[in-house]
């Protein structure tokens, strides 16, 4: 008798204990890099960075081989991903700026919503560690945002550099930059800058607690506070957004990475980022947490190509970052997560804007309903591979609309060749048309041939400014046909 009393007992704490984990929210994840492009991991077809941990990553979970980001630069594709919303709709972009830098007095506005704020809502510990770009004056940063803590660096990691003003970027050529701007401290490609070249700050919440910031170490430090909040929060429902400064220029690796690759100091970079993400998903698997938490890895744009074989590649895809070609926005995107993603490849379209959707349904909250939304709920796609919801995209940058995917098609109206910021927008005098399914390197223009499709797609791109600017049909008529200012 005493053994069956026994084992009823145990029985009931078993039971009581499984219904607990099934009603636990789930946790969620975002790695964030900088500038890493669509060709420069291992699992999308990189012959010479080793990836060992994201190819297993995404063989575990899901490879998304057409997801996209809302912007081709830092600040807006961040604001994107946190609010679901494109930057023209929260103010977070710019044709003349197109980026915050340490002298700007605006950031992300406190009326925006993002991802922390809504899983506040049910009481998730919230965190943010690496790189914000969304405001760096107190009322800007992460914990005005929704996030409980915030360790890093509050913009680019090559700002607050030497003679930087708000041409910076303009007035240096590639080969200056590498040998002036970045002041080489080694004379081989293989070169290290110098720390005090940038005198970005590390902060602790609100606080300055290290200026300049070592770079060298910085991939690392992030890894730890992220491995550091997972440990103290593996009994509770938590939301991770961890943005890595790298592999933005200027490029710094570790002692234990620094020329272990067979790439030059761009893989030994990746390398350690590739490190980071095991260590994240140790510490998952070591709290007994990873079944019940989703981990999306990805980019915030694609790569700068400016600085040659020091960034990155956008593989087959066309251009790369500040261009709204498939280069510049379709990024790496990886979903990991045991106990709730279905492994697989998914082909259909997905995007940043997405995020903040399907954490809410998935966490079983609602997204705003008193402003436009630009997102969709991806969850059954995670679950269970459904078809995306996702048939079009509108590729902004600069404050501008560039080019409307629908379906396969996509159809530019502006462009910017890759990649220098001062480079003007070249204002197509008839659109172009290219077939993604058979030509995602965006070579061969057939808007010739399918006019009917260009018509049609043109009156979509009129109905999506309407509604973003607020115009009227008539003021827009003269924009879309001179596909002008």
């Amino acid at each position: 008798m005493k053994k069956i009393f026994l084992s009823i007992i145990i029985f009931q704490i078993s039971f009581v204990q499984l219904l607990s984990q099934e009603k636990q929210n789930p946790n969620f994840i975002i790695i964030f890099c900088d500038d890493l492009g669509y060709g420069d991991l291992g699992v999308y077809g990189n012959p010479i960075i080793k990836t060992p941990n994201l190819d297993k990553m995404a063989f575990e979970g899901q490879k998304w081989t057409q997801f996209y980001v809302a912007d081709p630069v830092c600040t807006p594709s961040r604001a994107a991903l946190l609010t679901g919303r494109y930057p023209i709709r929260s103010g977070m972009t710019s044709s003349k700026l197109p980026v915050l830098f340490p002298f700007s007095s605006k950031g992300l506005k406190s009326e925006e919503i993002t991802i922390a704020e809504i899983l506040k809502k049910k009481k998730y510990k919230t965190a943010m560690v690496g790189k914000w770009h969304l405001g760096h004056l107190p009322e800007f940063l992460p914990m005005n945002q929704g996030f409980d803590s915030y360790y890093g660096i509050p913009y680019s990691n090559d700002m607050d550099s030497k003679n930087q003003s708000p041409q910076h970027f303009r007035q240096f050529s590639e080969a200056e930059s590498m040998q002036v701007y970045f002041q080489k401290t080694r004379s081989d490609d293989n070169y290290e800058p110098k720390i005090s070249t940038f005198q970005v700050p590390l902060m602790q919440n609100k606080k300055v607690i290290e200026r300049p910031a070592n770079q060298k170490n910085i991939t690392k430090r992030y890894t730890e506070k992220a491995v550091d909040f997972i440990n103290k929060n593996n009994n509770k429902p938590f939301f991770l957004y961890l943005a890595h400064s790298m592999p933005h220029i200027p490029l710094y690796a570790s002692d234990e990475f620094f020329g272990s690759s067979d790439g030059g100091l761009y893989s030994d970079v990746i390398q350690e980022i590739d490190w980071s993400v095991g260590e994240i998903l140790n510490a998952l698997k070591k709290n007994n947490i990873s079944e019940n938490t989703i981990v999306l890895f990805t980019s915030d744009n694609g790569p700068w190509l400016r600085f040659k074989k020091h960034g990155g590649s956008a593989g087959p895809l066309r251009a790369g970052k500040g261009t709204t070609f498939e280069g510049g926005q379709r990024v790496p995107t990886i979903f990991w997560g045991p106990g709730i993603v279905k492994p697989g490849i998914v082909n259909d379209m997905g995007s940043t804007l997405d995020i903040i959707n399907t954490f809410s349904k998935l966490a079983d909250l609602e997204i705003p309903n008193d402003r436009k939304m630009d997102g969709y709920d991806l969850s059954n796609v995670l679950m269970s591979l459904d078809s995306s919801p996702r048939k079009e995209f509108y590729y902004w940058g600069f404050a501008e609309l560039h080019a409307y995917r629908y379906k396969n098609l996509k159809l530019h109206i502006k462009q910017r060749e890759p990649v220098n910021y001062g480079r003007p927008t070249i204002k197509l005098d008839n659109p172009e048309l290219y077939d993604l399914s058979t030509d995602f390197s965006e070579k061969y223009d057939i808007s010739s041939s399918n006019q009917q499709s260009v018509t049609s797609m043109l009156k979509s791109i009129e109905k999506h400014l309407i509604d973003v600017e607020g115009s009227t049909p008539d003021q827009l008529t003269g924009r879309i046909k001179n596909y002008g200012n």
